[in-house]
């Protein structure tokens, strides 16, 4: 089909189906260039290219979006089917068929998802900040006589917290610090009323023990004021034990993980912090039970004391005959010590006795002369043991002379051959037919002549 436009005869425009959507494109991208919708995801794909292909749908009505992977790339969330989103973009259309479309350059979740995620993220940031560290935890008093309650002062989160006070111990004294717990303002009341509490404690004589943040339950949003990380921050810098009394049981919040306490209900806080007047008095009951007890038990035993110490308590006359009888004792104890030592050192007079002759020149010279025939006697032995040895070692050496001894080569059968000169003949090339040989053998000496001489 052609591209170009032509007029009939009636001179009429006619578009082609490429042109009208061009124009259409440019109609709708001119007037809805920069918007923002918000929607329930369907259809969602996502192919491998990286573009995003979706449907933005709410009760009545639907339309195509897409988004391309420049722009999603930058997500903090992954879309899904049925999640609601607010998205910005422009209004397009689809040349190929002539569908209209949203092209999106922005995704964001919408409602509570989004202050669900701003919440993950802001627990993530401060938990890596330290602000929830176990160890900056402060305790709680068990018997609080100042609590304070930072709450709202018209909702039923007071009324729970201080029926609870009055019903489970009166004689703490109460003070309501009122803020707005929902709203643009609660997060900067709440914060200051944690600030008054710490300076009000400086130079009171009854300070505030322990402080309960709280209120009633609501939606996430409307429990937003004490995730706010202003709150957090004063939180964790106040010097007074803080329990958090959030909305209900499934709520928590960032003032929760803070918190040195974390209490279900306002309710529940008042009877974590506040000691059971019954349970008191039974306590006391006790007490004093156990030191009636206690004392009845320590004159009893004093009692006996005395009764055993009057009984040792003697007469003047009898403590004297007792101390004469101890000096006796000493006396035996002392003469039988003066013996001990005197047989001692008659020993040791002995010893030295002994030792004395053993240095005296007599003595020495005898231990000498023992000592000089020990020595004769040893070296007459040594000298006869080196001369054994010595015998033993010629007689050796004699057999080694006689195994190489060339008349004991001749007593085995050998002999030895010269000329009359007496040289010795070793080879049939020293001989000559018709010369005279002496024959040495092991008894006697032959003299032949050279009859005939064999090379081999």
């Amino acid at each position: 089909m052609s591209q170009t436009s032509f007029q009939t005869p009636t001179n009429k425009i006619v578009l082609s189906i490429s042109q009208l959507n061009q124009q259409s494109r440019n109609l709708l991208e001119g007037a809805l260039s920069r918007i923002w919708v918000e929607g329930e995801i369907s259809n969602f794909v996502r192919p491998s290219s990286g573009h995003m292909y979706l449907t933005l749908k709410d009760d009545q009505s639907q339309i195509r979006a897409a988004m391309f992977r420049g722009q999603n790339q930058g997500l903090s969330f992954t879309p899904k089917n049925g999640q609601l989103v607010q998205v910005r973009g422009k209004v397009s259309l689809y040349a190929p068929r002539g569908d209209y479309q949203l092209i999106i350059d922005h995704m964001e979740e919408a409602g509570e998802g989004a202050l669900r995620r701003e919440f993950e993220q802001l627990k993530q940031r401060l938990s890596e900040q330290g602000l929830f560290d176990p160890a900056h935890k402060k305790d709680l008093p068990d018997i609080p006589k100042h609590i304070g309650v930072i709450t709202s002062p018209t909702g039923a989160a007071v009324r729970d917290i201080l029926s609870v006070l009055k019903r489970r111990f009166p004689a703490a004294k109460v003070t309501l610090i009122p803020v707005a717990v929902q709203g643009d303002k609660a997060k900067t009341e709440i914060v200051h009323a944690l600030d008054r509490a710490d300076n009000f404690n400086q130079g009171q004589e009854l300070p505030i023990e322990l402080i309960i943040l709280g209120r009633g339950g609501g939606s996430l949003e409307d429990l937003w004021a004490f995730n706010e990380e202003i709150v957090a921050q004063a939180i964790y810098r106040c010097k007074i034990p803080i329990v958090s009394a959030v909305g209900h049981e499934i709520d928590f919040t960032i003032a929760d993980f803070v918190a040195d306490l974390r209490a279900p209900t306002p309710s529940a806080a008042a009877e974590l912090v506040s000691p059971d007047q019954q349970e008191l008095q039974q306590r006391i009951q006790d007490f004093e039970q156990f030191f009636v007890s206690t004392i009845q038990t320590q004159l009893v035993q004093q009692q006996q004391k005395l009764t055993w110490l009057q009984k040792r308590l003697k007469h003047p006359g009898q403590r004297l005959r007792d101390h004469q009888q101890r000096l006796d004792e000493l006396d035996s104890r002392l003469h039988n010590a003066i013996q001990n030592a005197l047989q001692l050192k008659k020993t040791q007079l002995r010893a030295s006795h002994t030792n004395l002759l053993r240095v005296t020149p007599t003595h020495r010279i005898t231990q000498l002369k023992n000592q000089q025939n020990n020595l004769k006697h040893r070296l007459l032995l040594a000298l006869q043991n080196s001369n054994q040895h010595a015998q033993q070692h010629i007689s050796q050496l004699a057999q080694r002379m006689h195994a190489i001894s060339p008349l004991a080569t001749l007593a085995r059968g050998y002999a030895i051959v010269s000329d009359p000169d007496k040289n010795i003949i070793r080879t049939s090339e020293q001989l000559q037919v018709g010369q005279l040989i002496e024959t040495q053998l092991h008894q006697g000496h032959v003299v032949s002549e050279v009859k005939r001489i064999k090379k081999k």
